[in-house]
């Protein structure tokens, strides 16, 4: 039972980790790319898999792609992403500059993973009452002694109180990357 609710904490601290990685700071950074779809071959498909993502400066990205036909779908999808960056291509490569965030723009970025990170601690304490109300149950049916079911609750506690830790920890690091 308890791993159950520990592998759902675990996916939602993932998840989270995944959501950041796509808001794009002031440093460049492949993984914002990593939702954009290129329209290959007829299907929708990541752009790292029809070229190469490079970071050769800190506020540059560059895409060298496997097939050089496909350099205008990929500079159409990038464009539809709304990513805020401008794709240039010199027939090789596209190149993407990605410009110095605003103050403004920062705290507008910084205000967004603060209500993200808050969504998430509610999603695992979702789990932990889930888990609870599971135990309550269990108990009831007799499967469980008064006992073991407040042991059961404090461990599910403190799973709860770990994974909003790790939550507020990578929110702390995302902020700071917004904000330096």
């Amino acid at each position: 039972m308890a791993g159950d609710n520990e592998s759902r904490m675990e996916k939602t601290l993932k998840s989270l980790e995944d959501e950041y990685n796509s808001i794009r700071t002031g440093r460049a950074s492949a993984s914002i790319l990593d939702k954009v779809r290129v329209d290959a071959y007829g299907a929708p498909t990541p752009i790292n898999q029809v070229g190469t993502v490079s970071i050769p400066e800190a506020r540059m990205i560059v895409i060298s792609p496997f097939d050089k036909s496909l350099i205008s779908s990929i500079e159409k999808a990038i464009q539809k992403a709304d990513l805020g960056l401008n794709p240039s291509n010199d027939g090789k490569v596209i190149r993407l500059a990605v410009p110095p965030l605003t103050q403004d723009r920062r705290k507008e970025l910084a205000k967004q993973a603060k209500a993200t990170a808050e969504n998430y601690r509610t999603t695992i304490r979702n789990i932990r009452r889930d888990g609870n109300d599971a135990l309550k149950k269990q108990q009831k049916a007799g499967e469980l002694t008064e006992d073991q079911l407040k042991q059961e609750t404090d461990k599910l506690q403190k799973l709860t109180d770990k994974y909003i830790e790790k939550i507020n920890s990578v929110y702390a690091a995302k902020e700071k990357e917004i904000m330096e």
